[in-house]
């Protein structure tokens, strides 16, 4: 949710009763800081930061979560060892984002609080195994004790439900926040979400850090390069800099990486975030009618 999640998408998560996440990876620690503080002014409701340990600052960013007094992190692409321990001490809840049963276990063991199985139908970065939601869930339930959040290819209440019959406890959604009025990206990238169909994203770039995009200009000019089997070093010239701000921030349809998950094809307007929540909930709650109907 890098260039998607912002104080507004944020708080207005958390004040229609759902948990708002801020997405770090796109900001620098200062403003990260400012984020946090709008937050805290914009709800009253718990809301927490993603924290993507790829990017650089990791510690700045460690010391403002702190000094501003987050009580949720959801840590993600890195070793949850590093962090958990020191936030925990401060009281601070500790969610760790993996894409296998052996990450989850070494979470589990890290001591974070509950993890997020996130299926490689989600978009952005995303685990190597390419092991989808369905499969996922079930088989991460079957080894922790800790709290199970599934994440990866969902967006509707039927998702929602069917991840909690595999054995989640919850669900993180990514995707179709990108869709809202407050999300934070630009508003060429969310009308070409709302356009997507199936097949339109590919995870690709794994030799750097496998990432789910859809196919546009820069997309074919990855393929192009791979056809001709590249280094890593020109998969690494090729990316350069602020690709995704490019695509997703500042609305380069051609040339940016527009990173999306798979659930695109069922994602058709653009509304408050409140609106999707309550959609959600609401389809949900029918879906588990209509599931305790047929027994």
């Amino acid at each position: 949710m890098i260039w998607n999640s912002g104080w507004r998408l944020a708080s207005a998560v958390s004040n229609a009763g759902g948990l708002g996440l801020l997405g770090a990876g796109s900001m620098y620690p200062e403003v990260l800081r400012e984020h946090i503080q709008k937050c805290k002014k914009a709800t009253e409701k718990p809301f927490g930061v993603n924290v993507p340990m790829l990017y650089p600052n990791l510690e700045e960013i460690i010391d403002i979560i702190i000094e501003e007094g987050v009580k949720i992190v959801f840590t993600s692409a890195g070793n949850p060892a590093t962090y958990t321990s020191r936030l925990k001490e401060e009281g601070i809840t500790v969610v760790h984002v993996v894409s296998s049963v052996k990450f989850a276990l070494k979470a589990q063991q890290a001591g974070v609080d509950a993890v997020v199985a996130e299926g490689f139908e989600a978009g952005g970065h995303n685990g190597r195994e390419e092991t989808t939601t369905f499969t996922l869930i079930p088989m991460v339930r079957e080894k922790i004790d800790i709290p199970l959040i599934a994440a990866g290819g969902i967006a509707t209440g039927n998702g929602m439900l069917a991840a909690m019959i595999l054995g989640a406890d919850g669900v993180q959604i990514g995707s179709r926040f990108v869709a809202s009025n407050e999300s934070s990206s630009h508003i060429a990238f969310k009308k070409k979400v709302v356009e997507a169909k199936e097949g339109d994203t590919l995870l690709t770039l794994k030799e750097l850090a496998p990432v789910r995009m859809m196919k546009n200009k820069f997309f074919e000019d990855v393929i192009a390069l791979y056809a001709t089997n590249p280094t890593t070093e020109q998969l690494k010239e090729l990316l350069g800099r602020a690709r995704a701000k490019r695509g997703m921030f500042e609305g380069d349809l051609e040339e940016g990486e527009l990173e999306i998950g798979q659930i695109a094809g069922l994602i058709h307007d653009i509304k408050p975030a409140a609106s999707i929540v309550e959609e959600i909930i609401n389809d949900f709650n029918k879906a588990k009618k209509a599931v305790v109907a047929t027994l």
